[in-house]
């Protein structure tokens, strides 16, 4: 590497040797992550992974694709670029989770305009954290300067995940009958979805408002608010799954509650959501009132404060806010199936 370098490469905007440089900003942060199955350097043409399939019978792998969305103006327009990859690692663990799989190994993709080698590493930096938050080993990447196609001081990040689960232990909705227990895991805010509406609602790019302390927030602005990261419920989960049985489980994303819960709900069942029961975040009244969107709204596009929710038959559901509470977890429970084709009842 040492003596690749191109003057005419350089000449239409991109720079090889930023690339190498970022490179190792970022070997300090990728090291956290790495576990016992990873038996490859970066660097090389591909991540290798050794699968431990002690006490697995039928392995069977999941994965999960997902990026952060618009949600990165906010960290363009706060020059803060290390929680972004938290969201990014987030969106793909919690989905695989939902499977009953076990992330082994995440790989991410950043897009820019500028090759900024402390900017890349911020931005791996939050990825390997997400990573360390959900066990996963961060095994490789791709760092791809595109000047001309995004701006000089913009990016996209997008990654994906890799899991691996028993078959006899993946998740099988067709056990939920009528009166089983929903619970609620709570988000940390607007995480990574409906930032197109927020961005709009609140016109981030011209409102120096969203930058000032809001009293609603405890003193922390609204942009600083939208920018939390994506809460990673995979550890949580894993302990859940492993003392009580669980039936069903809905990462809370794009689409709210009407289009995720239904999800894991099977035919001939539906979800009954009591309204009052939903310990709603500050930010989302907020953004409700300042757009003055409609509720119906509100719970068809966000999480409204419940990152994830799990379906457990109702004699389990003390044992289950038990478990959750000893990984730190604030459960509560938010409603129960009953038979119908709605979908999903929120009253």
């Amino acid at each position: 590497m040492k003596n690749s370098q191109s003057e005419s490469y350089a000449k239409a905007g991109v720079d090889i040797t930023a690339g190498y440089k970022a490179v190792d900003l970022m070997k300090a942060h990728i090291a956290k992550t790495m576990t016992s199955g990873v038996v490859s350097d970066i660097g090389g043409f591909g991540g290798l992974y050794e699968l431990d399939l002690t006490n697995i019978k039928r392995p069977v792998l999941v994965a999960g694709t997902d990026g952060v969305g618009t949600k990165l103006k906010l960290a363009f327009l706060l020059d803060k670029h290390d929680t972004v990859g938290i969201d990014c690692v987030a969106m793909c663990v919690n989905d695989i989770i939902c499977c009953g799989a076990k992330p082994q190994f995440f790989l991410d993709y950043i897009a820019c305009g500028k090759n900024y080698p402390e900017k890349i590493a911020e931005i791996v930096k939050g990825v390997a954290e997400g990573c360390v938050q959900s066990g996963a080993a961060l095994i490789g990447g791709e760092t791809a300067e595109m000047p001309g196609f995004y701006p000089e001081n913009e990016y996209d990040l997008a990654g994906f995940s890799v899991g691996v689960v028993d078959k006899e232990k993946i998740l099988d909705n067709k056990t939920i009958k009528e009166g089983d227990v929903i619970i609620a895991l709570p988000s940390s805010g607007v995480h990574s979805n409906g930032f197109s509406l927020v961005r709009k609602v609140f016109d981030v790019e011209n409102n120096k408002e969203i930058f000032r302390p809001c009293d609603e927030l405890g003193g922390q602005s609204i942009a600083e608010n939208l920018l939390t990261p994506t809460r990673i419920y995979v550890r949580p989960m894993l302990t859940l799954m492993d003392k009580v049985k669980v039936k069903a489980v809905s990462h809370i994303t794009g689409g709210g509650f009407y289009e995720n819960i239904p999800r894991s709900i099977p035919e001939g069942f539906s979800a009954k959501i009591e309204k009052k029961a939903v310990k709603v975040l500050p930010i989302f009244d907020i953004l409700a009132t300042t757009g003055g969107i409609p509720e119906r709204d509100m719970y068809n596009t966000y999480n409204m404060g419940v990152g994830m929710s799990v379906t457990v038959a109702a004699e389990d559901a003390d044992k289950a806010l038990e478990v959750l509470s000893g990984c730190g977890e604030k459960a509560y429970i938010i409603g129960q199936t009953v038979k119908g084709n709605e979908g999903i009842v929120i009253c």
